[in-house]
């Protein structure tokens, strides 16, 4: 885990502290049933973890081109406003529960930097932990 990843880590353990704990077991006892009720492992490849781990990474990464366009996707807002979204490309990355394929967002003026994921990194570690530490308080896209 890099020092960069540490600090995020530990403000991201602050911040999943400060929020009330009312949904998180019966919402964690609810993913993990199911996946067991449709035989789906909880580790793994393909498994709760690190379908959990992607589509984290993927709202995550949503809500990082929003906040640095101004504007969300498909708003009128950002119609003929200069930057604008320009597709996607593919990435995986290696992590605590396997390689995970992810896509990242581009915009029309390369002035994105990805802050989760950051461009040319391939390897995420300690993201387990995030992750259910995040399910487990019940975050959401716009609090990522």
């Amino acid at each position: 885990m890099t020092s960069e990843n540490v600090a995020e880590y530990e403000a991201g353990e602050a911040a999943a502290a400060a929020l009330p704990e009312a949904v998180d077991d019966q919402l964690i006892d609810e993913l993990v049933g199911r996946a067991q009720a449709e035989g789906l492992q909880l580790t793994g490849e393909g498994g709760l973890l690190q379908q959990l781990t992607k589509r984290l990474l993927g709202s995550a990464r949503e809500g990082e081109i929003t906040d640095h366009l101004g504007y969300d996707k498909h708003d009128p807002a950002g119609k003929n406003g200069g930057n604008s979204r320009n597709g996607k490309r593919s990435k995986t990355v290696l992590t605590d529960v396997g390689p995970v394929g992810i896509t990242v967002p581009r915009d029309r003026d390369g002035s994105f930097e990805p802050k989760i994921v950051k461009k040319r990194q391939k390897r995420l570690t300690g993201v387990d932990e995030m992750v259910i530490s995040l399910a487990a308080n019940s975050l959401t896209t716009g609090e990522a």
